[in-house]
């Protein structure tokens, strides 16, 4: 039996039913046909049952993707794509209306993975990984009682970053992205682009005594954080700038063990700090601290240079005993030479 020419008979005699019953026939021959779902989602569609028109229309469109839409049916996969839009849009003012608010940060991430409005983003460090950790993008600034006294002396840091900033030579701020001189240059489209311009207080471990000299407020904050001290390693903390039409690349953090801050030092418009899928901007006052070992990417698409203090504290679920093992592992990587 030709079930698509019997059900379109049957449509057009207004038999919605047995056109119905013929679709049903030819999906179970051919559970992906494409036309068969559109029109079966038409049909659900006209009896007002959303939630199975919805499910008979997405299955029509992802597969529509790979095989493409049959000809004469790009209407139908258009108008199944808007009320798969305007349905998805009228089931989250739903679950807004029976939640009401009031929920924990755990039940937020919840329903946005229900919603679809986020992720399920995993830590993917490039070089170690400590099995157990929260898969949590951002932190709040409150869990981090140290910050307070950081805040505090951010009116004088921007002071100090407005006296390096108003003489400043052209090697002030060092490109972030640079090639080493014994290894292959990295894979980045800023690779010795001041646009991400640093301006180093501690590097791999060592302070720079040259720009902390100028900075004794920021070296004053930096004192306040936990931040790991390991030998040929850590921290790392600097004035990371990032100037008007800069866009630094998705990439994945080294190390699942540490959390990056960002004090935000001058903030400007347009700017946005993406983590899996969040995105956050930065606002004067308001720290934002994030897991890095996730995928991440920052973006300036306004007029003016944004600078933030950047540094890395150890994340805090990892225990003592477990911070100085890492960092003997660290010391040891960063200290082998490859002699027998």
């Amino acid at each position: 039996m030709p079930w698509p020419a019997l059900a379109q008979a049957e449509l057009a005699l207004g038999n919605f039913p047995a056109a119905e019953a013929a679709l049903d026939q030819q999906l179970a021959l051919t559970p992906r046909d494409v036309g068969a779902l559109l029109a079966k989602g038409q049909l659900r569609q006209r009896v007002r049952d959303d939630r199975a028109a919805v499910s008979f229309y997405t299955t029509a469109l992802t597969q529509a993707g790979v095989s493409g839409v049959p000809h004469g049916m790009e209407g139908m996969a258009a108008a199944a794509q808007a009320f798969v839009r305007e349905a998805q849009g009228a089931f989250q003012r739903h679950l807004d209306a029976v939640m009401q608010g009031g929920l924990s940060p755990a039940m937020q991430e919840a329903l946005g993975l229900l919603r679809g409005t986020r992720e399920i983003d995993l830590q993917q460090p490039s070089l170690f990984y400590y099995p157990g950790l929260p898969q949590r993008r951002f932190y709040d600034p409150a869990d981090f009682p140290w910050l307070a006294g950081m805040l505090a002396l951010l009116p004088d840091m921007q002071a100090e970053l407005a006296a390096i900033t108003a003489n400043e030579a052209p090697d002030t701020f060092a490109p972030y992205v640079m090639a080493a001189e014994d290894r292959p240059a990295p894979n980045n489209p800023l690779l010795g682009d001041p646009s991400w311009g640093a301006f180093y207080f501690w590097k791999d471990g060592a302070p720079i005594e040259a720009n902390a000299a100028h900075c004794p407020a920021t070296i004053a904050a930096l004192a306040l954080a936990p931040m790991p001290m390991i030998s040929g390693r850590a921290p790392n903390a600097l004035w990371s700038r990032l100037k008007p039409g800069t866009h630094i690349a998705p990439h994945f953090g080294m190390l699942n063990t540490r959390l990056i801050c960002h004090v935000p030092i001058r903030t400007a418009p347009g700017c946005a700090l993406r983590v899996g899928s969040e995105t956050r901007t930065w606002e004067e006052g308001v720290p934002l601290i994030f897991d890095d070992s996730m995928q991440h990417e920052a973006r300036n698409g306004g007029p003016e240079t944004r600078t933030v203090l950047l540094f890395e504290i150890w994340r805090p679920e990892v225990p003592e005993a477990d911070r100085a093992a890492i960092s003997r592992l660290l010391q040891g990587i960063a200290g082998y030479d490859g002699a027998a």
